[in-house]
This record gives C-alpha cells, structure tokens and sequence, in this order.
C-alpha cells in the first residue's frame, strides 16, 4: 500500500448534505479518486453512487481512475437537476 498523502477534498449538493461539511481535508492512501471516495463513503456515510458522480481534481475535470498526488484538490460533484 502506498503511504498516507494529504487531500482536500470538496462536497457539493446531496454529497454536502450526506456528509454535513462542504470542505474536508483528509490523509488517505488512495491511489485515485475512486478509492479516495470509496473511504470518504465509509468516513462520511455517504450512500451515493460513486457511478453517478463527476469529479475534478486541482480544477480539471478528471477520471475516477487519474492518479491522485499528496496535495490534490478532489472535488465529488453530484448531478444537478434545474427547475
């Protein structure tokens, strides 16, 4: 496994709501955004669906599989509906 690196991670929307902040910043070994959300959905209860999500790592819009670095900015974007 690889070591322990720091990420702050951003919520918005249901994710925000599910885990009752909308910025946390965590030490995780996860390799990628997939892994990384896998244990934030452990940590933080979240119950939605990792396929349904986007996510952006240090402002661009990434893959669930992009190698994450000590240091990331990871944010987990839900989709949102307008009415």
């Amino acid at each position: 496994m690889s070591p322990s690196r720091q990420f702050h991670v951003r919520f918005f929307a249901i994710l925000r709501e599910q885990a009752g902040c909308s910025a946390v910043d965590v030490e995780s070994a996860a390799p990628t955004p997939a892994a990384l959300y896998a244990e934030l959905q452990t940590r933080h209860a979240l119950t939605f669906p990792a396929t349904l999500l986007r996510v952006s790592v240090n402002e661009r819009y990434a893959d669930m599989s992009t190698p994450l670095a000590a240091g990331d900015r990871v944010v987990f974007i839900p989709p949102v509906a307008g009415g």
